[in-house]
């Protein structure tokens, strides 16, 4: 056989492998926070954990130690696939979310990053300058390759018993680090930048709605059953301000996200948005994640019932007594109501839990149930059966 017949046969073949695959995957059911997050009846709340896999759990440290750098097990896919199992292994939260951070993609295109110890991430040439901008370029998905196989396993392992989460920063939240060149406590330069240098700013962001939109559906396609937006400091924003620098970016990234990935839902979150719930509303998301200084019944009241909601136990309560938390884990889910929540914390897993505690919260989360998960939020104290 010549060597055209031979790739034609191959061509074949994977054409053939595909279409068995779309087959296959229509057959298997959406997992429960899929349902939830789309606002389909479920029979108990799916739960998972923003944070859930990390330095509280005995097994990740004695890793990290063998591996101390955060780089090397965030950018290692056998690496990165381990670590995201640890806690469904332990736990078997309703989602596994794909062990990474918002700033993995960053030298995809085009800015470099370190992290430090102390330091944290650490951004050598901050970009506040036309000439600055001349340094990013397209997303080089070559270069993220470790992300789209670690996904393609994740969902694989899990074997349609979970969904399989992938997350983004805001372009907002990311500029920060890129303007700021790392963390910050103030915000003062790229806050600075709205009023001396708008042109720039609003080129960088632009750059970065493009890039991320891509790389959510580089995830999706590569196995995310759901994608988490994470616009972590868009709380620092005045309401006004969010309007002009946050909200627009992220509007234009699920419109692009939407045309290509219909049927994936996604989630916003932003840390600090008591200000802020009635804007995220019409931004087109499917659930919008609440933080834990937000009241989850006053929550469902501000955004209604067409959306999803996620959250929000205050992540100190995992240092209660478990009777005090699965009190707090109850009253929100009856104040979240039987359709369309998401329970999780109203912020990341804090260092230091107890893992009994987490696997308690878990534990109750399974325990719960809705014996008419058909009936509005009207009547939610009779359907939630503990």
């Amino acid at each position: 056989m010549d060597s055209i017949s031979k790739f034609l046969l191959l061509e074949l073949n994977l054409q053939t492998y595909n279409m068995l695959s779309v087959c296959v995957s229509y057959k298997i059911p959406n997992p429960l926070l899929v349902k939830a997050a789309r606002g389909e009846p479920v029979n108990r709340p799916p739960a998972w954990m923003m944070r859930q896999a990390g330095r509280y759990m005995a097994v990740y440290r004695k890793l990290a130690e063998k591996y101390p750098s955060f780089r090397e097990r965030s950018e290692t896919t056998d690496l990165i696939v381990e670590i995201s199992l640890q806690p469904w292994e332990a736990f078997h939260p309703d989602g596994v979310i794909i062990f990474s951070d918002i700033l993995t993609p960053l030298p995809a295109f085009g800015v470099p990053f370190d992290i430090e110890e102390v330091r944290g991430p650490v951004i050598q040439t901050p970009i506040r300058s036309e000439e600055g901008l001349k340094a990013l370029h397209s997303l080089e998905l070559e270069k993220l390759h470790f992300v789209g196989e670690s996904l393609r396993i994740l969902r694989h392992e899990v074997n349609g018993h979970a969904a399989v989460l992938g997350f983004v920063g805001a372009p907002w939240t990311i500029a920060t680090y890129i303007v700021e060149g790392g963390t910050t406590r103030t915000y003062t330069n790229i806050k600075s930048m709205c009023h001396t240098a708008p042109h720039v700013l609003r080129a960088l962001l632009s750059h970065l709605t493009q890039t991320i939109a891509d790389y959510i559906v580089f995830q999706v396609e590569s196995g995310a059953h759901c994608v988490q937006i994470f616009d972590s400091w868009g709380g620092q924003l005045p309401p006004s301000m969010w309007d002009c620098w946050s909200k627009p970016y992220i509007e234009e990234i699920v419109c692009m996200v939407r045309n290509k990935c219909p049927e994936t839902p996604l989630v916003l979150y932003i840390n600090g948005n008591g200000g802020l719930l009635e804007r995220m509303k019409g931004i087109g998301v499917d659930v919008i994640g609440l933080d834990w200084t937000v009241d989850m019944a006053d929550g469902r009241n501000r955004l209604g019932s067409g959306i999803s909601v996620q959250g929000n136990v205050d992540p100190a309560y995992l240092f209660s007594p478990l009777p005090a938390l699965t009190d707090e884990i109850q009253r929100v889910v009856r104040c979240a109501g039987p359709r369309g929540h998401i329970l999780n914390l109203g912020h990341g897993v804090l260092v230091g839990t107890p893992e009994e505690a987490v696997a308690h919260f878990f534990d109750v989360a399974r325990s719960l149930k809705f014996n008419t998960p058909l009936q509005d939020h009207a009547s939610e104290e009779q359907e939630l059966v503990v």
